[in-house]
């Protein structure tokens, strides 16, 4: 493997190191996740250490509670700082949440909204994001402003100058993904972020779908807050996921539940100690790292994913004429490909018919979309997919619609 320094050879012989039952053609890492058997070995070593002795080690080992002298490296503040290297950060910037959503949700209610106010969405964002979002400024007699940008994309800086002439003299938060949940499309999140902060606009980030998949500095991409997954492309048992905010912009920040932690105006310990619960995946996270880093080589992950993914599109678009158009600047390790005429109309039956006829007649998991009026499929791409899982999902595709 990549430790030996040979080139790694990547594909379906790779699926002996995940637990996915065989015979089907997974291509929906994006949603959930697959968790490394090694992983899964590293996490459950961590359940049996709490289990000797639960008490010391949730209150004396994993964090600064207070109650007795803490460790030297708190056993959680250690993950963390393995985490927040990885990610460009600083392990004092970054606290561990259960997924991204918990992240956005946290920031959404600390940032001050008045009557007439808006936050600010792209049509890209994820739909929880979204629901949340109308739902805090709901509360506050504000409101939800939409910036279309078109799919698929031709040139990037379109999306930079739309988000900018959205902006008003009301909006108070920009929420932008980096990379699209539906869509897949890596957004040019840097230059989108300069155009919010020229106007004086905070910038909250969405960015699910980014750690692991894609090179990521978060302290210079120019952001406030930046909220992500790490069950996702980073191999970390679920749920686990991270929050970070600039040092100026912690005021206001609460988790969900208020518990010890908020005595202390720390906000480290007042995200780390919201009651009891199993911080296995917190602590496994650094085991996804290793993973990646020492068994398959993150940047060679990284390429064989991508090629995968913009080969695969191109592909696909000349066999159904559908040309695929999208920048591959734009072109992570998901893709978003049109479908081809004859599998009926785009609303939600039909999409989750198809969904369906995919996974139960032929044992493919791929997420199909209904978008603009057509028909989409997001496929992931990860080291246990190779060309013979697209030519599966393609044959499936084919035979639906040939009715």
């Amino acid at each position: 493997m990549a430790s030996s320094g040979a080139a790694p050879a990547f594909g379906r012989h790779l699926l002996a190191q995940f637990p996915l039952e065989p015979g089907g053609v997974y291509l929906n890492h994006g949603t959930v996740g697959v968790t490394p058997l090694a992983v899964m070995r590293a996490r459950a070593a961590i359940l049996e250490e709490i289990e000797r002795h639960p008490s010391r080690y949730m209150i004396r080992e994993l964090m600064q509670l207070g109650m007795s002298a803490p460790p030297e490296a708190p056993r959680l503040r250690a993950a963390a700082g393995q985490v927040a290297a990885f990610l460009g950060a600083r392990a004092e910037d970054l606290v561990f949440v259960d997924n991204a959503s918990s992240g956005v949700n946290a920031v959404l209610r600390a940032v001050e909204l008045e009557p007439g106010d808006e936050i600010l969405l792209t049509d890209h964002a994820y739909g929880g994001v979204a629901r949340a979002a109308s739902f805090i400024a709901r509360q506050r007699g504000a409101g939800v402003a939409t910036v279309a940008l078109p799919f698929p994309p031709r040139d990037p800086q379109f999306y930079v100058d739309a988000l900018a002439a959205a902006i008003g003299p009301r909006t108070k938060l920009a929420v932008l993904d980096h990379v699209s949940s539906e869509t897949a499309l890596v957004m040019p999140l840097a230059a989108m972020a300069a155009a919010c902060r020229a106007r004086g606009v905070p910038v909250l980030v969405d960015g699910a779908h980014a750690p692991g998949a894609i090179a990521l500095d978060i302290a210079a991409l120019g952001v406030d807050w930046y909220a992500a997954n790490l069950h996702k492309w980073c191999f970390a048992p679920r749920s686990c996921g991270v929050l970070w905010a600039a040092p100026e912009r912690r005021a206001g920040l609460h988790p969900g539940v208020i518990s010890w932690g908020i005595t202390n105006d720390d906000w480290l310990q007042e995200f780390e100690w919201t009651g009891t619960r199993d911080p296995s995946p917190w602590l496994a996270a650094p085991a996804g790292l290793a993973f990646m880093r020492d068994e398959l080589g993150v940047a060679a992950m990284r390429e064989w994913n991508h090629d995968l993914a913009w080969r695969s599109a191109q592909r696909l678009g000349e066999r159904w004429h559908r040309p695929w158009t999208t920048p591959e600047a734009m072109v992570g390790c998901m893709v978003t490909v049109p479908l081809p005429a004859g599998l009926g109309s785009a609303d939600a039956p039909n999409v989750q018919r198809l969904r369906d006829a995919l996974l139960f007649g032929h044992g493919i998991e791929a997420p199909v979309i209904a978008r603009g009026g057509a028909l989409w499929a997001r496929l992931s791409m990860q080291v246990y997919n190779d060309d013979e899982d697209v030519e599966r999902f393609a044959v499936a595709v084919e035979t639906l619609a040939a009715g």
